[in-house]
């Protein structure tokens, strides 16, 4: 009897779920259905309006889900242990984060682990902003998992792919073109930034400035509707405070103006030395020859070092830097293995200067061993400290009334706008984050003398510069950017004739009664190219009735001046075309087999439908 009632309740649960989980379905296709029906009564702007809203408030809802995930494992972990067990918290906590993710990526994610704004670059230009649906939760899993734990890296990347992904998987189930889908994807990242710093502007910079390069938009309404729904969400449900309130910020006073200079210039040459290493930790890890998991172990490891050395690498940071403005400096000086070193202004400077120095060891390590997370918050921190840096050092040298926060925040808004090669994303963001728009001229001084810098040491960011050559990403060439979308294997016209090299003329004449083209393709026996046939090179021979009989089509065929490889891209295809200056190239694979000939014709009527598609 009681195996009975077992099975009953569980086959009730059964019928429960059953139940709930077509409910739940229903009740999607439900509102699908009503989408579909509102979108033919709306016309296009009013449902890229409506479209901005529900992506903005969704991918507020993901940032929302995202930092608090964060705040709980933080609160958990730090509610746990104390600063008397300082070693076993930074040894364990940090390198559980990154070895967490990595598994869980192995074991849910089949190992795929592309991340951060370069990926959603890469599917803008290549894969027509068609973002996979994964990425609307892995990445929250993800970086949730690392930065919980204490990688030091940030939240505003993840939420940015996040909001990306919801955007893109929104206007595909729409049906909506390709200009519509990169506009919601674009939308979907404005919200995911504007709903963690609670900056709506920047969030919509953050999408002119870095998302939208080299796509021609005359829509930014939904940009803005996004914006303001991913911060109004976050306000109202996490009710946060200014993120950067500093209470001791002075006002902007133009005899301020020389210490600006000094740090814009101390930004740009700091950003510099940040990607740098930073690429440079990329490709060692990339040239490891260990398996993910064992490159997590030795990151991790690496990572919690660090983190036991200087604590303020540990997480985001953003703390640290309450702290320090708030006049707290000594408390987290003796958080550290400095705190065993008789404080001084010299031991303050030497530990703001090692704290910038490592800070982009951290974070590199942390992303690239395989733990997830951005370069918003560590470059924010790494500006912050640097601010402080030069402040601590010019009132030590006896200058008086250095405005301190006023650097601190100026800082970090230039070493953002050297990094991520967007100043303007960085102005609005300190100024919105920290009600600090009195701050707008030395905001600027530094910002734009900071990417100016970066400017003249790399045209593109470093790290978007190898996607950019090889064409994988958009630039602000326009052109460029649609050449790079045609492929190959797409311009190849197959239904060209072929003939073997020691055919006659006859069966020459009798391929050219049979066919359409102007072009025959010559091959041996197994198929390699030989040479090419064009009706001109005939013409000569057409009317030599003796003398033709016994050619061959190894005396009449031309040797190419120029052969495509598959393999090659169309700026190589492009080349060729001018130095060859023929209007028709052979084509053929790595083995040199003939496939198919390349005419400029296919080439510029595949380039006008892109024109017209991509607009």
């Amino acid at each position: 009897m009681k195996r009975f009632n077992t099975i009953k309740k569980y086959h009730n649960f059964l019928r429960y779920r059953r139940n709930f989980t077509t409910y739940s379905v229903n009740k999607v296709f439900s509102f699908e259905i009503f989408l579909h029906w509102l979108k033919s009564k709306l016309s296009r702007n009013q449902f890229l309006l409506l479209s901005g809203i529900l992506v903005g408030l969704t991918a507020g809802m993901a940032g929302v889900l995202l930092k608090s995930l964060v705040s709980y494992i933080h609160y958990f972990i730090t509610g746990k242990f104390h600063f008397t067990d300082q070693i076993f918290f930074y040894i364990v906590f940090p390198f559980l984060g990154i070895v967490l993710t990595t598994i869980i990526v192995i074991l849910f994610f089949k190992g795929q682990d592309r991340k951060g704004i370069p990926a959603i670059l890469y599917e803008i230009a290549q894969n027509s902003s068609h973002v996979s649906p994964v990425k609307m939760y892995s990445q929250i899993i993800q970086s949730a998992v690392t930065i919980g734990l204490g990688g030091s890296a940030g939240l505003e990347s993840p939420i940015a792919v996040t909001g990306a992904a919801i955007g893109s998987n929104f206007a595909k189930t729409y049906n909506l073109d390709y200009r519509n889908r990169t506009l919601l994807l674009a939308a979907g990242a404005t919200a995911g930034i504007a709903a963690a710093f609670n900056a709506p502007i920047a969030g919509v910079m953050f999408a002119f400035e870095i998302l939208l390069t080299g796509v021609v938009f005359t829509d930014f309404i939904p940009l803005v509707v996004a914006a303001v729904c991913g911060s109004l969400l976050s306000k109202m449900i996490l009710n946060e405070d200014v993120l950067f309130h500093f209470n001791a910020r002075n006002e902007f006073n133009y005899g301020n103006l020389p210490f600006y200079l000094i740090l814009g210039v101390g930004c740009g040459l700091y950003s510099r030395y940040y990607v740098v290493v930073s690429i440079r930790v990329e490709r060692f890890f990339k040239k490891l020859n260990f398996s993910k998991l064992n490159k997590a172990v030795l990151g991790g490891s690496i990572l919690s070092l660090l983190c036991l050395l200087l604590p303020p690498l540990f997480g985001e940071g953003y703390q640290t830097l309450k702290d320090i403005t708030n006049g707290h400096t000594a408390q987290v000086l003796d958080n550290s293995f400095f705190g065993y070193i008789n404080s001084s202004d010299w031991i303050l400077i030497l530990f703001l200067g090692l704290i910038c120095l490592l800070k982009v060891f951290a974070t590199a390590v942390t992303i690239h061993a395989g733990g997830n997370g951005g370069n918003f918050a560590p470059s924010l921190f790494a500006g912050g400290i640097l601010g402080c840096f030069f402040a601590s050092l010019f009132t030590l040298i006896g200058i008086n009334n250095v405005p301190e926060t006023n650097m601190i925040l100026v800082g970090m808004a230039g070493v953002m706008s050297g990094v991520m090669y967007a100043p303007l994303t960085a102005v609005f963001l300190i100024a919105e984050s920290s009600e600090g728009y009195d701050l707008f001229i030395p905001l600027l001084i530094v910002s734009v003398t900071s990417h100016l810098i970066g400017k003249w040491f790399s045209p593109i960011s470093p790290d978007l510069n190898e996607m950019a050559v090889t064409g994988k990403i958009f630039t602000k060439e326009y052109d460029k950017n649609l050449l790079s979308l045609l492929q190959t294997a797409d311009l190849v016209e197959t239904d060209f004739q072929t003939i073997f090299v020691d055919g006659t003329f006859q069966e020459l004449l009798e391929l050219v009664k049979k066919g359409k083209r102007n072009y025959i393709g010559v091959v041996n026996e197994n198929g390699i190219l030989e040479g090419t046939i064009s009706l001109d090179d005939l013409r000569p021979y057409m009317f030599l009735n003796h003398e033709a009989s016994v050619l061959t089509v190894r005396e009449v065929m031309k040797a190419p001046i120029v052969v495509i490889d598959a393999r090659n891209d169309i700026f190589s295809i492009i080349r060729l075309f001018d130095q060859s200056g023929t209007w028709n190239l052979p084509v053929t694979d790595k083995d040199g087999k003939f496939i198919g000939f390349i005419s400029k014709s296919a080439i510029l009527t595949k380039y006008r439908q892109l024109l017209k598609d991509y607009s």
